[in-house]
């Protein structure tokens, strides 16, 4: 009859409209969260496949380090841990929380991918540079030296102190600087030993304080 005929007509239109609409949703890539667009990996009017990665999203709001770990590294890390983190923006010390670890390693490397997440409101932004401080297990523990923070001088991203040596003599030398201690003080993680003896900004003589790292 003609009304059946008529039903059949309007069922073919409607699946005809969801496949287009179907079609037009497979046009837009909506991410789940507001954020910023860090890589475009195709143009108008490329040809693309199911599962093709078309663009990368950051999440701005809550940022994480990604780090390719050595190896024999890993047996000093698990999910939930805090290690200490610089960022590159301001220097900036924190916390950082190891939040993911990849299942396996790369081959070829011999790293593990690990991500750690930051705390909320750290300065900095996505594709920054950062530096995750990761206790070694393997190697015998030692005493860090700590030392005022007014010793450092900061030129650019080299920091250095003045060191005197036997005869009294102040000797500029490069070191890297790990987490504060307080308000006041910094661990120096290579390029000073315990015992020697530096010049504070004040011209003030101060020696260096072990300190056993818990980690």
């Amino acid at each position: 009859t003609q009304v059946s005929s008529a039903r059949s007509r309007i069922t073919e239109a409607e699946s005809g409209l969801r496949a287009i609409n179907a079609k037009l949703r497979d046009t837009k890539a909506i991410a789940p969260f507001d954020g910023i667009i860090m890589q475009k990996m195709v143009e108008i009017g490329d040809t693309v496949q199911p599962g093709q990665p078309l663009i990368v999203y950051s999440y701005s709001k809550y940022l994480r380090i990604k780090v390719e770990v050595p190896a024999r590294l890993m047996p000093g890390l698990s999910k939930g841990m805090v290690v200490p983190a610089r960022l590159d923006v301001g220097n900036t010390q924190i916390n950082a929380r190891v939040a993911q670890i990849a299942p396996i390693a790369d081959n070829k490397q011999h790293t593990v991918t690990v991500k750690f997440d930051l705390p909320e409101g750290v300065p900095g932004g996505a594709g920054m540079y950062a530096e995750v401080m990761i206790p070694d297990v393997n190697s015998p523990s030692r005493a860090l030296p700590v030392i005022p923070k007014s010793a450092v001088n900061q030129r650019g991203s080299l920091p250095s102190v003045r060191v005197l040596d036997e005869n009294n003599v102040p000797k500029m030398r490069l070191i890297r600087t790990g987490i504060e201690i307080g308000n006041n003080n910094i661990v120096v993680l290579s390029g000073l030993e315990p015992g020697e003896r530096i010049l504070t900004n004040g011209n003030e003589v101060k020696p260096s304080i072990p300190w056993d790292n818990p980690q």
